[in-house]
């Protein structure tokens, strides 16, 4: 399942997002098209897509993703999995072959609550049990590589172009509400199956383009928290950032963002008195959770998409309204090939986060 390549490449990426801010479910064929029209981005070794709604009938239960490399490793985590869940399902994701996939893993998900025993004995939330649950199979058993673990969600991913992904994954037959998806161009990082966007943990889920020079402050931070990085990738660790600092440190929104874009320290200083003892006091407070480097992401959660990218605005990000729907691309051309003339269309400056939310909603449920 681990491939390592022979030397660096020089980056690329693509990303896309779409959003029914109503929360009517559409089918993965128009992501696909907008990713695809952004094939010259990647060079085929990473495709992926994260899906929001699509596991109405199982809506209340954990959907657990899994790669194994083999028997022995689904065995294993299968044992794992049923001495600390209720398993509901347990199933083989389907695929169909695609000539341009080769090598995949062993597909499966399961639909599960925590054992509530082992739930009262380890006094944790539903998702911090499940999220300890995550850390412990990837850091421990060989050859398990846990994909994703939201409810009614789940991500779809592997090496190959995120067409072939999206087609390998059948993925025309599964109805969202919320779609994002990644092309990997990989850097110093390996081209392997768990090492595809999007990286998630929960309802979290993370597409990225670029190349983030403070992996290592950012890693020994998180990891402080008790979070594990095993990826082999900068990107987990941007993943596990926002679910420490909004759903455990329960920051607003507005100030997370001024966490991992923070503003320049000419721009604190131009900046009112209140305002600037704010931004002064989250660089100071959590200096370590600032990512350095280019970047340009969408963040996916089952209430909506926040998307942003590094201060001084080094990968591209577009952003489109149409209707109810609201889209975000590295490209204008990837919004276009499956909405040609939308209301709006616009470049969000450094550090502007773009939130789309269900309606019915609020910034609260970052």
């Amino acid at each position: 399942m681990r491939r390592i390549p022979e030397e660096k490449i020089m980056s690329g990426c693509a990303i896309s997002g779409i959003l029914d801010r109503k929360g009517r479910r559409f089918s993965g064929e128009e992501i696909i098209k907008s990713i695809a029209l952004m094939h010259d981005r990647s060079n085929g070794l990473g495709g992926g897509f994260a899906a929001y709604g699509i596991y109405p009938e199982y809506k209340e239960q954990y959907a657990i993703h899994m790669f194994y490399d083999d028997l022995q490793a689904k065995e294993e985590v299968e044992d794992f999995l049923e001495r600390h869940f209720m398993i509901s399902l347990a199933e083989e994701i389907p695929t169909r072959k695609v000539k341009a996939i080769t090598n995949s893993p062993l597909i499966w998900r399961y639909f599960v609550l925590p054992d509530q025993h082992k739930l009262e004995q380890a006094n944790l939330s539903e998702d911090d049990y499940v999220a300890r649950c995550v850390f412990k199979i990837n850091d421990q058993y060989r050859g398990a590589f846990v994909v994703s673990s939201g409810k009614n969600m789940g991500v779809f991913k592997g090496v190959g172009y995120p067409e072939d992904i999206g087609e390998f994954y059948q993925l025309e037959q599964y109805e969202a509400y919320l779609w994002t998806a990644h092309g990997r161009f990989p850097t110093n990082t390996p081209g392997w199956w768990g090492g595809a966007h999007p990286f998630t943990l929960l309802d979290w889920s993370i597409v990225h383009n670029g190349e983030i020079s403070s992996y290592g402050a950012n890693k020994r931070y998180i990891e402080m928290f008790g979070y594990k990085c095993t990826m082999m990738t900068d990107t987990e660790v941007i993943t596990y950032l926002f679910d420490l600092l909004l759903r455990k440190h329960k920051l607003p929104l507005e100030l997370v963002v001024k966490a991992v874009a923070a503003p320049l320290w000419s721009e604190i200083d131009r900046m009112g008195e209140k305002e600037k003892k704010i931004a002064s006091g989250i660089r100071a407070v959590y200096g370590s959770t600032l990512l350095n480097g280019p970047f340009s992401i969408i963040l996916g959660h089952k209430n909506g998409f926040v998307a942003l990218n590094d201060r001084i605005k080094l990968r591209p990000l577009v952003c489109a309204e149409d209707g109810e729907r609201l889209y975000v691309a590295s490209e204008e051309s990837a919004i276009r090939e499956i909405c040609p003339e939308p209301e709006k269309v616009w470049a969000p400056r450094g550090g502007e986060p773009v939130i789309g939310l269900l309606e019915g909603s609020s910034e609260e449920w970052l």
